[in-house]
């Protein structure tokens, strides 16, 4: 008998199953991939690099309760991400900054004076309505076209007017020359990776663990008295509503004889090429080798669900199946799947904590 079946061997539903066994609670943990982990499982490939199959994963938070909470189980290399867009033919700072500017137009604008020129571009009267209006009230229309509209056309597959603005809200634009992709407080990558991390993670006499499972396939075989959920929630109520669309990715991963391949971990192609985007996984770990991993990412709209498309009518078609899912006194749907929204790792953890300390399950 287990109190707890938990759905999905990610960062949710491994978080869940963790704090749920030092309650004392007997849990069961399932997936149908055939390795913990889910989208952050990471492995080393016959080269001996260590890389992310699901691409990149960098870890950044300013939650300390959260790293604390990860820091159990894992050390870390405190690496701070770093990302150049490939535009009119030069490798830029991206998000966009002082260097960004002076860099694309030979301009000296330093941080007294870069606020001048987003004042002369940009748009700050502009009604937000969607994601294109959230990138040219910041930046202006000539920014707008070299970074974000080709790279959201490719990632999303719609124009960025299409997209809530959400979509573009998240990504700063910098009065300063801070070049790091993210500015929270903790950031790193595990020191022996995400899936050692995710084992550590599970490694408890009250867990389970049970993988190439569908759930379905075994839920009325399995005694337990609740269910966390962390998969699709319209695949839980069998597509009633319909499907939830989402975007996928595939990945091109090469090795070549080389040090380094690009000079930062990820470098942005948001004009040039199909693919989106470059990362090169030894700037993550500094491994010493005479080779080098890297990954082109395709976004489509076949595959595993990576991004739930941020739009009215999918969200209103969620809500469908949000309200199905409240009707049930012992099922609980969490993670980017079960709750249809993008979330960053931390997000992720952090909603998991909050579900089991916060006493929505007991």
């Amino acid at each position: 008998m287990f109190e707890y079946l938990i759905v999905g061997c990610g960062l949710s539903g491994v978080t869940c199953a963790r704090l749920l066994a030092e309650k004392g609670k007997r849990v069961l943990i399932v997936d149908r991939r055939s390795h913990i982990g889910g989208n952050v499982f990471d492995s080393y490939n016959e080269h001996g690099i260590l890389i992310h199959n699901y691409g990149p994963h960098i870890f950044h938070t300013n939650y300390k309760e959260v790293w604390d909470f990860l820091s159990r189980f894992t050390e870390w290399i405190y690496y701070q991400h770093r990302v150049l867009a490939f535009v009119n033919g030069k490798t830029v700072p991206m998000p966009i900054n002082i260097d960004t500017v002076n860099m694309l137009y030979g301009t000296g604008y330093d941080s007294h004076t870069i606020g001048s020129f987003f004042a002369r571009v940009g748009d700050s009267g502009r009604e937000v309505a969607n994601a294109e209006d959230m990138v040219i009230s910041k930046v202006g229309h000539e920014l707008y076209e070299l970074f974000f509209r080709g790279y959201t056309i490719k990632q999303w597959d719609l124009e960025p007017k299409d997209l809530d603005k959400e979509v573009t809200a998240r990504i700063p634009v910098r009065h300063n020359r801070d070049d790091r992709y993210f500015s929270d407080r903790y950031q790193g990558i595990p020191a022996q990776g995400y899936t050692k991390m995710a084992a550590k993670m599970l490694a408890h006499s009250n867990i389970s663990i049970l993988l190439n499972t569908d759930f379905k396939d075994i839920q009325d075989e399995i005694n337990y008295s609740e269910m966390i959920f962390s998969g699709p929630i319209d695949y839980y109520f069998n597509y009633k509503y319909g499907r939830l669309p989402y975007r996928s990715l595939r990945f091109e991963f090469t090795t070549h004889n080389m040090e380094y391949y690009q000079p930062v971990g990820t470098v942005n192609y948001p004009n040039d090429y199909d693919f989106t985007r470059i990362t090169e996984f030894k700037h993550f770990t500094s491994q010493k080798s005479d080779k080098t991993t890297i990954v082109k990412e395709y976004a489509t709209s076949e595959g595993e669900p990576y991004y739930p498309i941020p739009k009215k009518e999918n969200r209103e078609l969620y809500q469908l199946y949000r309200q199905e899912a409240e009707k049930l006194e012992n099922v609980r749907c969490i993670g980017r799947l079960g709750q249809y929204k993008y979330a960053n790792m931390d997000i992720v953890v952090k909603d998991a904590m909050d579900l089991v300390m916060g006493g929505d399950v007991s």
